[in-house]
């Protein structure tokens, strides 16, 4: 029963406005319909009938962000799109919540070494609650992190998450740090030559 065990009278049921309201909102999160990548198709998995997301009341996936309070980032986020991630988020009403979901978006997955348009990590755009790491992860992983944010969201004080408003995003210093194999020209030819003679077929 969590908040209510212990508190019933004689029909009566006493709780303050705060845990009820609290109670209320992690009944019916309603996340964004949002994704980016492969991991997007785990999301749509998680919602369908196998296992059902809205048993949990966040199956009213919105199209709109004014209309949604958690925003699951599923897959990976190029900086050409971080912009836009972080619009959609500043367009979503307070209290707002994200998840992380997935390799790519948690920090930078596969391509932290030579993804150069790849952000390395969602948490540079916009503020993150709960990563469900994996490649990709299963939807019994996202399950459990929309529990985690039902948590959070269960001992939330004065009806307000607590975040910060208006929070900077971070500007591309245009700088991309290379491989060690890439730091010259003479290394960079190196290991072209050195690919392009893997890449030749076996000879029979």
């Amino acid at each position: 029963m969590g908040m209510l065990e212990g508190r019933w009278e004689e029909g009566f049921v006493t709780t303050t406005l705060e845990q009820a309201v609290n109670w209320a909102r992690q009944g019916s999160l309603w996340p964004m319909t949002f994704g980016l990548a492969c991991c997007a198709i785990e999301m749509m998995a998680t919602g369908a009938g196998r296992y059902d997301l809205d048993r949990f009341g966040a199956g009213a996936f919105r199209a709109t962000p004014r209309q949604a309070d958690l925003m699951i980032v599923a897959g990976t986020v190029n900086f050409k799109m971080a912009d836009r991630v972080r619009r959609l988020y500043d367009q979503m009403p307070e209290p707002k919540f994200v998840i992380a979901m997935g390799a790519c978006t948690c920090g930078g997955g596969p391509y932290f070494k030579y993804g150069y348009n790849v952000v390395k990590g969602v948490d540079l755009v916009v503020p993150v609650d709960v990563y469900v790491p994996g490649c990709p992860p299963r939807p019994e992983a996202l399950l459990e992190g929309l529990m985690r944010i039902q948590d959070k969201v269960g001992a939330m004080k004065d009806y307000t998450k607590g975040q910060p408003l208006n929070l900077p995003i971070p500007k591309r210093s245009g700088a991309v740090k290379l491989p060690t194999e890439l730091e010259s020209p003479e290394k960079s030819l190196e290991f072209l030559t050195q690919n392009k003679e893997h890449a030749k077929p076996a000879k029979a």
